[in-house]
């Protein structure tokens, strides 16, 4: 341990270095305040204008606050340190005169190296703030930018060495802002609060979703400006989804081993910012601007009845393991921030990436969750969908849903009352939790999209695990006062092929990301309809749009909240790459003249109109589990399943390998009140799945479920015929086309007998 006297031996150190440097400006520091963390313009006492800064850095001996100016023309940039020799419980704090909104900063922190033990500090390398609102620049990787010296020879030692190099020209700087934003900041917004019942996710990326699209003017695109131009918008609202998941927006950084084949992180999953937009999606400057510029995305969707979920990276940052750069948080305290191994050299790895955030640490848990409280009453933001939630719940070790992560976020006033969806998995053992999160959480079903995905490949052994998926996952979630809506229902994410790919290719193709296809999953469940890749015979791309709008259909017509993914709905290709993440071009971007192509448009007008049908009726949007029981003594099991005879199906049917199946919703009874206290009634739907090659048929169960019934989408057609459409008399059999839906509303005709 450092004595009280040597660590005010280095404090005085550094202020001595501080005035004496020549090119240093002279600036006092006051003391300020150890709370919020962060840079805050604020006015000071007696008046005076100026930035308090506040950094939590447990065991530092020294701080100081790094400005950086333009400097005359020729001279570069002119960096002023000034030290914060004030400490407050691990919070080194002080307020400095006359800086503003605008001006460019960073930390370096001094105490000991000894990897040996975890510590890593360096004052050579310049940090971003924890806190930072906005970030000036991009990062680079260079040797400097490493706290150890990274070309040392021994590699087993490597980063044992400091690096003594200045890391400052090569790394962005934070930027202060603005950002106490008045109370009617918000006032005129109008957060559409959409019930998660009836929520429809489409996920897509800021920069691919805008960046070809010819409504929007080419200096907006790939912008948070390019979002909100009305005609990004105009195709949401067209699609009829209820919120975008922006894949994340937190600043980023680019890993080193793909700046040296001379790629990018796109999807920017590899956070160091996180309450900074992402400066690479700003249209206005990086000067604070990007800040101003989502908050008017945020309320463009908003006005537009959209809401906003961000997909947030908090289990790990872009520092990677121990032979990875120094940013931030390593060099602020990097036994505080980052779990480490018993031997503390080397970091402990739930995520794949080579760190795993420590968030049973009370500092660590206050930044993710102060970051998250800023999203949302700052920034606006409805929701958050947690990368690799699993690796935030483990308390010690294992997955703990008692951790208290999961405690703090249950109880917070802000953020108990948003959208909270779980990717709910890590890499680490034990890490797979689908079904465990706890109420107020939803979760991504990775078993509704292997089941759908089996089904219509032929792959099912029976229909058991098919039959809970469709109907909301109840074997699942209904326990602990979930709903249904716990499930979000995706057959594609931006991690995987994307739709069309999915019934085009068997075999990934990730050979331009440069790691020799050993990336990406193996596990694709895909079938590419006879023939690999792209193809010129028109039965094989007939067969191909059939499986799409197949799979559409099924989505949006299942219980649960869908996921689509931005393009799907247009038949959008990577040309079979499954794992896109650092294809910052062409491959990743929305092709907005497939809306040209006939089968293309084909394809987003039926998803039009089961989005529609879909906020039309409520049995489509259930908010209880189904009971498979009659809701009233003279009324219908509330969900039936049914053979291709037309009888119900038996325990029997279930375990046995099955094609075809048909499962009726009643909407007669269904559970729960309108806003008025009003009984909720609806049409009563039937749906028959065929994932058979031959054509069968079915035979429509008749009474007590139906009198007849009209065919409202069949997707062995390309284009839907407009409503109303054929009837067809009850217990009548219907000829199914080989593998296609056909989705039957009940229909009440007079003298026979309303059924719904």
């Amino acid at each position: 341990m450092t004595s009280a006297a040597e660590q005010e031996a280095v404090r005085e150190s550094v202020r001595e270095r501080g005035r004496a440097e020549t090119g240093i400006r002279r600036l006092d520091v006051w003391p300020g305040a150890a709370t919020p963390l962060g840079a805050r313009y604020r006015v000071g006492p007696d008046g005076v204008a100026g930035t308090n800064f506040a950094l939590w850095a447990g065991g530092a001996e020294a701080v100081e606050v790094c400005l950086f100016d333009d400097g005359p023309r020729g001279a570069g940039t002119i960096e002023t340190r000034l030290p914060l020799t004030e400490l407050t419980h691990e919070i080194w704090h002080g307020f400095v005169p006359g800086v503003r909104p605008g001006q460019r900063y960073g930390f370096r922190v001094h105490g000991r190296w000894d990897p040996w033990t975890g510590a890593r500090w360096n004052p050579a390398k310049l940090l971003l703030d924890p806190y930072a609102r906005a970030v000036d620049g991009d990062f680079r990787l260079p040797p400097e930018v490493y706290g150890h010296v990274r070309d040392w020879p021994q590699r087993q030692v490597a980063d044992t060495v400091r690096d003594e190099r200045d890391s400052a020209p090569y790394v962005p700087k934070g930027v202060v802002v603005h950002d106490d934003a008045p109370d009617d900041e918000w006032a005129d917004d109008r957060r559409p609060k959409t019930p998660w019942a009836d929520s429809v996710i489409y996920e897509l990326h800021v920069k691919g979703f805008t960046k070809l699209h010819p409504g929007i003017p080419e200096e907006l695109r790939g912008t948070y400006a390019g979002l909100a131009h009305p005609a990004a918008i105009d195709h949401l609202q067209r699609l009829g989804v209820t919120a975008v998941e922006l894949l994340p927006v937190h600043q980023f950084a680019h890993e080193d081993h793909l700046l040296r084949r001379g790629l990018h992180n796109y999807w920017g999953y590899n956070s160091i910012g996180y309450f900074a937009p992402h400066a690479g999606y700003a249209a206005g400057g990086t000067r604070g601007q990007q800040v101003e510029e989502f908050k008017a995305m945020v309320r463009a969707l908003h006005a537009a009845g959209i809401e906003v979920i961000l997909d947030v990276v908090y289990n790990h940052t872009a520092e990677a393991g121990e032979h990875g750069p120094t940013l931030s948080l390593r060099g602020i305290d990097n036994r505080g921030y980052y779990r480490l191994q018993p031997d503390p050299r080397a970091y402990t790895d739930y995520t794949g990436c080579g760190n795993t955030l420590h968030v049973v640490q009370p500092q660590v848990l206050r930044l993710i969750t102060d970051s998250l409280r800023y999203w949302v009453t700052e920034m606006g933001v409805d929701g958050f969908r947690f990368d690799l939630a699993a690796a935030l719940a483990r308390s010690m070790h294992d997955v703990d849903m008692l951790s208290p992560f999961l405690a703090v976020i249950a109880q917070d006033p802000v953020l108990r009352r948003v959208k909270l969806i779980a990717e709910p998995w890590d890499v680490g053992s034990g890490g797979y939790q689908v079904g465990a999160f706890p109420p107020l959480w939803t979760e991504w079903n990775d078993r509704y999209r292997d089941a759908v995905r089996d089904f219509w490949r032929g792959a099912l052994p029976d229909v058991r695990d098919l039959g809970y998926r469709l109907s909301g996952s109840s074997d699942l979630y209904a326990w602990g006062g979930r709903r249904p809506y716990a499930s979000v229902n995706f057959i594609t994410a931006h991690d995987g092929f994307t739709l069309r790919d999915l019934v085009s290719y068997e075999q990934k193709r990730n050979e331009a990301n440069g790691e020799d296809n050993r990336d990406g999953t193996d596990d694709n469940r895909s079938w590419n309809c006879g023939v690999e890749g792209e193809s010129d015979d028109p039965a094989v791309n007939a067969l191909r749009r059939r499986q799409l709008r197949n799979l559409l259909t099924t989505l949006l017509v299942s219980t649960g909240v869908p996921m689509l993914v931005a393009g799907d709905e247009m038949g959008r290709t990577q040309g079979g790459s499954n794992n896109a993440y650092c294809q910052d071009n062409a491959v990743s971007w929305l092709d907005w003249s497939l809306l040209d192509q006939p089968g293309a448009h084909g394809l987003y007008r039926l998803t039009r109109r089961l989005l529609a049908l879909r906020h039309a009726h409520p049995v489509l949007r259930r908010r209880a589990f189904f009971s498979g029981r009659p809701q009233a003594p003279d009324g219908l099991a509330d969900l039936a399943w049914f053979t291709p005879r037309g009888t119900e199906m038996t325990d029997g049917d279930w375990y046995a390998p099955a094609s075809t199946l048909g499962l009726f919703l009643s909407g007669r009874d269904i559970p729960g009140r309108d806003a008025r206290g009003e009984k909720i009634t609806d049409d009563s739907f039937l749906t028959v799945l065929h994932a058979g090659p031959e054509p069968v048929e079915f035979v429509l169960p008749g009474p007590p479920w139906a009198e007849a019934y009209e065919l409202v989408v069949d997707t062995s057609l390309e284009e839907q015929t407009e409503e109303p459409g054929t009837v067809h008399e009850a217990g009548a059999g219907v000829t199914l086309p080989g593998r296609s839906v056909l989705l039957f509303r009940v229909r009440a005709e007079p003298g026979v007998g309303k059924t719904t």
